[in-house]
């Protein structure tokens, strides 16, 4: 196996208003690519695609072919919409070739992922609160839309929950359920998709609520075992699911803080992740800039809380654990940075490898 991987980044290119009314100032040129040196966690710069407005959240498609990107645009067009940017990808050289953009009708697309069968892109808008789903084409550029699905309602928070917020779309490993955590409503939705129209329906279990005031913002499917895992923006949280195949429903089995004992500042989450093992799982803290560590019970899913590492930045926005599970990335969006990590993957800690890159506003990492 090559000691390098590709690494791509998605980064912020202008300023963008985010929930909060905060304005930051997009310092990405694009998409930017690295070689990851996987024995050393050394990151060399390759490639910048440029001339992308915000694409700041990536997807590769199963195949690793082809690669998504959100445009995180409150304007598409003329019309209150973002878009969502297909390119060909070279897996040999990490070269990346446009292909075409298309609206997803809803504002600040923020999340997307791939269907197992590479026939749609699912897309969630952030601002507006709605989901989007996009046709593949056979060259792996994207069609008009075939569904629309718009969120209502509201919640406690009285600036952030004001309306809806879908934040991301999560597919379970029989590729029919889709799991949409709603920020503003307090909700995670949940959809049946159909293969045959590019369709959304509401599962049997359409919603599951939150605590109020909780924020879902994502969701990972445990690898081999029926758990799911939900990080809570707003109050720092991480809640269990059991999940059942069958219909997609789930049931809540605990949730636990994302903070250390006896931390009193502002924090938020942003990223959840899983190791390939499926023995631990892992999420970020905005303010505390930290990385939680919880082991996961094989048996009954529930999470035990082992420790916090920091983030070595400022507002671990994402981070990605590597296919074979030796390494993790952050990507740090206030600071401008990406710090690579060694995962051991008997203890599930992590430590520096003392390799760092800076970046402009980097908001998502993914690993070829």
């Amino acid at each position: 196996m090559s000691r390098e991987r590709y690494v791509f980044v998605g980064t912020y290119t202008e300023p963008i208003r985010f929930g909060t009314g905060k304005i930051l100032q997009g310092k990405g040129k694009g998409i930017h690519v690295y070689k990851l040196d996987v024995e050393t966690g050394a990151l060399r710069p390759w490639r910048v695609v440029e001339g992308i407005q915000n694409p700041s959240y990536l997807a590769l498609a199963p195949s690793r072919r082809f690669l998504y990107a959100v445009n995180e645009l409150k304007e598409y067009e003329g019309r209150p919409s973002g878009a969502v940017s297909a390119f060909a990808l070279d897996p040999n050289t990490g070269d990346l070739t446009f292909l075409n953009q298309k609206a997803t009708h809803g504002t600040d697309p923020c999340h997307l992922t791939v269907d197992a069968t590479e026939q749609y892109v699912l897309v969630a808008n952030f601002m507006s609160g709605s989901v989007c789903v996009l046709p593949i084409q056979a060259d792996g550029s994207l069609g008009d839309a075939t569904d629309f699905i718009q969120h209502e309602g509201s919640s406690v928070h009285p600036t952030r929950q004001t309306g809806p917020h879908a934040h991301a779309v999560t597919l379970d490993a029989t590729g029919q359920y889709v799991y949409v955590p709603d920020l503003g409503l307090d909700q995670l939705m949940i959809y049946q998709l159909n293969l045959a129209q590019g369709t959304l329906e509401p599962a049997s279990q359409p919603w599951i609520k939150t605590a109020p005031g909780a924020g879902p913002r994502q969701v990972v499917m445990h690898p081999s075992r029926d758990f799911a895992y939900l990080i809570n923006e707003l109050d720092s949280t991480m809640t269990a699911y059991r999940y059942q195949r069958e219909d997609g429903s789930l049931r809540e089995l605990q949730t636990l803080s994302t903070l250390p004992e006896g931390f009193s500042g502002d924090s938020t989450c942003a990223e959840v992740q899983i190791a390939p093992s499926g023995k631990f799982l892992y999420g970020s803290n905005r303010g505390h800039d930290s990385i939680v560590i919880y082991a996961v019970d094989q048996n009954n899913g529930t999470l035990t809380a082992i420790g916090h590492r920091s983030a070595h930045g400022k507002t671990p926005r994402n981070f990605v654990i590597s296919p074979d599970g030796d390494m993790l990335i952050i990507a740090n969006q206030d600071i401008g940075n990406m710090v690579t990590f060694k995962l051991d993957q008997a203890s599930g800690d992590f430590t520096e490898t003392g390799f760092s890159v800076e970046v402009g506003t980097p908001v998502c990492v993914k690993i070829l």
